[in-house]
């Protein structure tokens, strides 16, 4: 049964991957200055922040939609993709009892299926800051990181989001509320799923190995935007990281 949710994980993570290397500040940024490269605009980051700083407030908003949706609909496609290698790969393997199979390994499944929705925003991700399209140079990862945070558990959602929220409206420097809530998102997920998921079952469906699964995806997340926010750490470290100022 691992084999087949780890090879049904194959195409979601590709899928998601490709969606994530749409990006959206590098196009949107071209259509609106007719030719212009957000990565050699201001911090150079193609994201939403630089978006807001030198493009402006109406592409700044398009860029966060647009970023937000694509890990959504990466990780709610994931649940398409997996079921359907699921059953293909289900075929292959036991194709006398595949039904029985299935029918015996619900809890493996629900457990795979939550597994692959974590695998394919992280795989979004990786796609928005290494996108195979713009020659892997894209952003740093924080809109897609919080549309994949909100599909996955609305309670983590919204934990997340009130920390940032109170962070940048407190210093008005957006990456420095990024970096806290990504360096706090591992292990937010793991108290979450294993306070509200795991401990709080009236039936044994999640195991405590998924709870350990999930939260290293999450952690691992919130590496890769921290590493992908060295530069900003360097100019906070040096106090020279600029609050936020929209163009107009």
């Amino acid at each position: 049964m691992y084999l087949i949710i780890a090879l049904s994980c194959i195409i979601p993570a590709i899928l998601a991957y490709l969606l994530g290397s749409i990006n959206t500040a590098i196009i949107v940024t071209k259509i609106v200055t007719k030719g212009g490269n957000i990565k050699e605009m201001g911090s150079g980051n193609a994201g939403f922040t630089n978006v807001l700083r030198c493009v402006g407030k109406v592409p700044a908003i398009i860029t966060i939609v647009c970023d937000f949706l694509k890990a959504v609909v990466a990780v709610l496609l994931s649940n398409v993709f997996m079921w359907v290698g699921v059953a293909v790969f289900t075929s292959i393997f036991h194709s006398n009892d595949a039904q029985v199979f299935l029918a015996t390994n619900q809890n493996l499944l629900v457990e795979g299926t939550s597994i692959c929705n974590y695998v394919a925003g992280f795989c979004c991700i990786l796609g928005h800051m290494f996108p195979i399209y713009f020659h892997f140079k894209g952003g740093k990862g924080v809109v897609a990181a919080i549309g994949m945070i909100f599909v996955l558990d609305w309670r983590t959602f919204l934990i997340i989001l009130g920390i940032f929220l109170i962070i940048f409206l407190c210093s008005k420097i957006i990456s420095l509320g990024s970096l806290i809530c990504a360096a706090l998102y591992g292990p937010i997920t793991f108290l979450v799923t294993y306070f509200f998921e795991y401990r709080n079952q009236t039936t044994q469906i999640l195991s405590l190995t998924y709870v350990f699964i999930v939260s290293a995806i999450a952690l691992l997340t919130g590496v890769v935007v921290i590493i992908k926010h060295h530069e900003n750490i360097g100019r906070l470290l040096r106090g020279e990281e600029k609050k936020i100022k929209a163009k107009k």
